[in-house]
């Protein structure tokens, strides 16, 4: 155009503009409205709405404002397209107050909002559960003479439907055809879906025999969302009954991979996996729906069940249709493998999943290491970890504890701090199990320092500390004799709302016999202590012969142990 003497318009510019924000490059957009009034071009309206609309859909919406705000200052008044975008800019943003007072501004300015102005705020304050002030903008929608049509309704539906008010959702559809509205096939699939995620199956079937009926094709979507909701409800004679139909009926749809797979799903779950896999080879046979996925739930169905054979044939029959397995299907066989303890085949797996496969996940390290770790495999565990920090796969906390299990089952306690640095130099924070197993171990060992140390560092990174763990520290405090810590232990117990069972209680009890004034146990235990005893139903006789137990040594003066021991249980009981 400058090379032939043409200067752009107001429209050529904001054809640019346009072009620019579809392909969501704003900024670029920005120039051109800089170079629009460098060229003595005043942006218009819609240059603004324009623009306005590309920065809601960015979720820039401060600057969306700031440029509803330049329209005024150019002396420009907003039209209802400005309006329009702002209302609906801010329904999405999930701001429907903001929205409201927008449509209370427009109004006020005696410019009418239209039908779709008024869909997005009913559709927001659906979505919101605020269904009163939905209903009262319905109402002026008609008495101001905009008449809602079926995107209207479809909006609210699906309001209706996302918070779970599907009963008001019916309601709402039966009162859009008595108003002569016809619902598409949007609108069937909405009130499908809602009211299969409230197991209202009945009234779904009903909505789906008048969408046939009525001619408004069901699709694969339609029929894939009652499929699945009876298989989720165990009704796999519906799901097959309906299958069938979809088959059949004059609007005759095809099965995907997720119908086949949803009702393989459901078959499995109920036991069924013999008419399971004869179902999927039917469809394989006859038409020709050959899928990875379906294969996948039957091999971890079978490996669940225990039948390793039958799951690494259909293994060998998928390779010989020629399908590749994904990594959810080496992911299942690997598991399944692994939890049933059939580690050199799972190993096999592993190997081929590296060598021609997709590469392993740390999830699927994991799994054949903990298989390992199970078998006491740890120089194998170790390999498998250096394959992973080596660059393999990125280690997860998982991982972490894995190795740290493993190397305090062989007692190298220094190796197991030294994963714990080492996991937390590469960002990842140690979580309950990551604590427990050291907390634990340090108990055992008698490093109670080191075990406290840990504790507080948990609690300081917002872990709360399970039974398993104060136990260990109870455990560790009480064969060192330290019964001031015991007491201040329990406390901290107390506060955070854990409790010993019973039998931990009188353990405790009986430990306590040796602090000096012993006939005093009952004002320094906590009071959750002293009520799970009494409630317990713990003997005298009882908590001497654990008592007696506990220590041997004091079997030779046992008397005195007897009468200390009496004192305390009646402080107690």
């Amino acid at each position: 155009m400058d090379r032939n003497s043409v200067s752009p318009d107001r429209v050529s510019f904001n054809t640019l503009i346009k072009g620019f924000c579809r392909e969501r490059k704003i900024s670029r957009a920005i120039d051109v409205k800089k170079r629009m009034e460098r060229a003595s071009i005043d942006p218009d309206l819609i240059t603004y709405n324009i623009l306005i609309d590309a920065y809601f859909v960015e979720g820039q919406v401060n600057k969306a404002m700031r440029l509803f705000g330049e329209i005024r200052m150019k002396g420009l008044e907003p039209d209802s397209v400005s309006y329009g975008m702002l209302i609906n800019g801010f329904c999405c943003n999930g701001n429907v107050s903001r929205a409201k007072k927008l449509l209370n501004e427009m109004l006020g300015k005696g410019i009418s909002p239209d039908k779709v102005v008024y869909s997005h705020l009913m559709h927001s304050l659906c979505m919101k559960g605020r269904l009163t002030e939905a209903k009262q903008l319905f109402n002026d929608m008609v008495k101001n003479g905009t008449r809602p049509d079926v995107v209207t309704f479809t909006g609210m539906l699906r309001g209706l439907c996302r918070i779970g008010k599907t009963k008001k959702a019916v309601k709402l559809f039966n009162f859009m055809l008595e108003k002569g509205e016809e619902p598409t096939e949007k609108t069937y699939n909405i009130l499908i879906d809602g009211l299969c995620k409230a197991g209202l199956m009945d009234a779904a079937t009903k909505i789906l025999d008048m969408m046939v009926e009525k001619d408004k094709k069901p699709d694969i979507v339609t029929y894939n969302t009652v499929l699945r909701s009876f298989c989720d409800n165990g009704k796999l004679d519906a799901a097959m009954e309906l299958f069938v139909s979809m088959l059949s009926n004059n609007n005759s749809v095809m099965p995907d991979s997720s119908t086949v797979c949803t009702l393989v799903q459901g078959l499995c779950s109920e036991g069924h996996l013999q008419r399971a896999e004869k179902f999927n080879r039917e469809i394989v046979e006859h038409k020709k729906l050959i899928d990875i996925k379906p294969y996948t739930v039957l091999i971890g169905a079978y490996l669940k069940a225990g039948n390793v054979k039958k799951a690494v044939n259909l293994w060998k029959e998928i390779l010989q249709l020629g399908l590749v397995p994904d990594s959810k299907a080496y992911s299942a066989l690997l598991d399944g493998l692994c939890s049933s303890n059939c580690i050199n085949i799972a190993k096999g797996i592993f190997t081929e999943m590296r060598t021609y496969g997709p590469s392993p996940t740390s999830s699927d390290y994991n799994m054949l290491m903990a298989a390992l770790c199970w078998e006491s495999s740890v120089e194998q565990v170790q390999a498998l970890f250096r394959d992973m920090v080596n660059g393999s796969c990125e280690p997860d906390v998982v991982s972490y504890n894995i190795m740290i299990e493993s190397t305090i089952n062989t007692g190298d306690i220094q190796s197991a701090n030294e994963l714990l640095l080492d996991m937390q130099k590469r960002g990842l924070r140690p979580d309950a199990l990551t604590f427990s197993m050291l907390i634990n171990r340090f108990s055992k060992l008698g490093m109670m320092e080191e075990a406290k140390s840990l504790f507080e560092t948990m609690k300081a990174s917002g872990i709360p500390p399970d039974i398993f763990v104060y136990d260990s520290l109870l455990k560790g405090f009480m064969a060192e004799g330290k019964t001031e810590e015991i007491i201040e232990l329990l406390h901290k117990m107390e506060a955070a709302g854990v409790r010993l069972d019973a039998e931990e209680t009188s353990t405790i009890l009986s430990h306590m016999s040796d602090i000096p004034g012993g006939n005093d146990v009952a004002k320094v235990l906590p009071s959750s202590t002293q009520e799970n005893l009494k409630g317990s139903g713990i003997t005298f006789n009882k908590l001497l012969k654990k008592f007696q137990n506990i220590f041997p040594m004091l079997r030779t003066s046992v008397s005195l142990s007897v009468q200390k021991l009496s004192s305390m249980f009646s402080k107690l009981v």
